[in-house]
């Protein structure tokens, strides 16, 4: 295993960290099995974890939590806040009523008196830069959070923050966490330019593209992942940007082959070799996934290989565009971009 440095923090990180996003009804694991992956995770030397509090509307922070008792401080321990928690309108966002609340619901979830790194899960559109700024730096002066960060911010966004934290001498984000992988690279035109000049650290979600890059999808065989059964959608070959993954992993399998590589490792060296990333967040269902994706944490793709990706799908291209989730509003709503 790889170990970096967080941003500017002086936190060391493995280049892979776990994110539990299937613990719970989302992947349909149970307490036994979230506690194996935690278990041979660490083993495998990855030290940081990675849930959210919507994840299956809580289930996964308790899980994580009863799976690290006892060896919390030998880990960096992450998670998120920001998406719906329930019907309720003021259960979600990025207010000071909303994040004071829910960090304090997210602490009691995983059993613990802080968390490592705090992370705005999308761009709250209705509530200032400074309030949130301000809300998260009281907590982190509370010592309920050590650092705090973004994830799936636009570029632009990024800036703004960072300039309103300069502005109002807040705390500033030290981290964001965008979508990355070999079939979606958009993020390689704005958003990682933007980490590498306000030196933030990237953490890096989605690295198998929701498992195109698994190796479990080839022309040919019929898509059984755990993702296609509640995500169909994007794994219709009759969708346009479907077909084009889909030459694009055959073309992606020979070049693995060649290099003497799986998918897997492909995928993931591909995206630990970006110099912006700091680490890949792999999404193991199950003991089986979690060895594979252990399997790539010392690939280091050649020049060669790099420039053959490079080849196949080019830099900074998508190819589902409308699978991003850094999109800014006024491209999706109409109403947005109209007098």
């Amino acid at each position: 295993m790889q170990y970096r440095t967080l941003g500017r923090t002086g936190v060391q990180v493995s280049s892979l960290a776990l994110g539990a996003m299937n613990f719970g009804a989302i992947g349909r694991t149970t307490q036994q099995e979230a506690t194996a992956l935690v278990d041979a995770a660490l083993e495998g030397g990855i030290n940081l974890i990675d849930t959210a509090d919507m994840y299956s509307a809580g289930q996964s922070e308790e899980m994580v939590g009863k799976a690290v008792a006892g060896r919390r401080d030998d880990l960096v321990l992450a998670t998120k806040a920001t998406m719906p928690m329930g019907d309720e309108r003021n259960h979600r966002g990025s207010s000071r009523r909303w994040l004071v609340t829910e960090l304090d619901n997210s602490l009691r979830r995983l059993g613990v008196d802080h968390v490592d790194l705090y992370q705005i899960h999308r761009w709250d559109p209705r509530t200032s830069d400074e309030e949130t700024l301000s809300a998260l730096t009281d907590l982190q002066r509370a010592g309920k959070i050590r650092y705090f960060g973004s994830s799936t911010f636009p570029a632009y966004r990024l800036v703004q923050a960072q300039w309103a934290a300069r502005e109002h001498h807040l705390g500033r984000y030290v981290t964001e966490q965008p979508g990355y992988s070999i079939l979606q690279r958009g993020v390689e035109t704005h958003v990682l330019p933007v980490t590498e000049e306000y030196g933030l650290g990237v953490l890096a979600w989605s690295p198998l593209a929701s498992g195109w890059l698994s190796g479990a999808i080839r022309r040919g065989q019929d898509v059984t992942t755990n993702r296609s059964a509640f995500m169909p959608q994007r794994f219709d070959m009759s969708v346009p940007a479907n077909r084009a993954r889909l030459d694009a992993v055959e073309q992606l399998a020979d070049v693995a082959d060649r290099a003497g590589l799986t998918m897997i490792q492909l995928a993931l060296g591909f995206v630990t070799a970006h110099p912006a990333v700091t680490s890949a967040i792999i999404g193991p269902r199950t003991s089986a996934h979690l060895d594979s994706q252990l399997a790539a944490a010392d690939t280091v793709l050649s020049a060669d290989v790099l420039d053959a990706i490079d080849a196949i799908v080019a830099p900074g291209v998508d190819l589902a565009a409308d699978e991003k989730h850094d999109t800014p509003p006024s491209l999706l709503d109409p109403a947005l971009r109209r007098r």
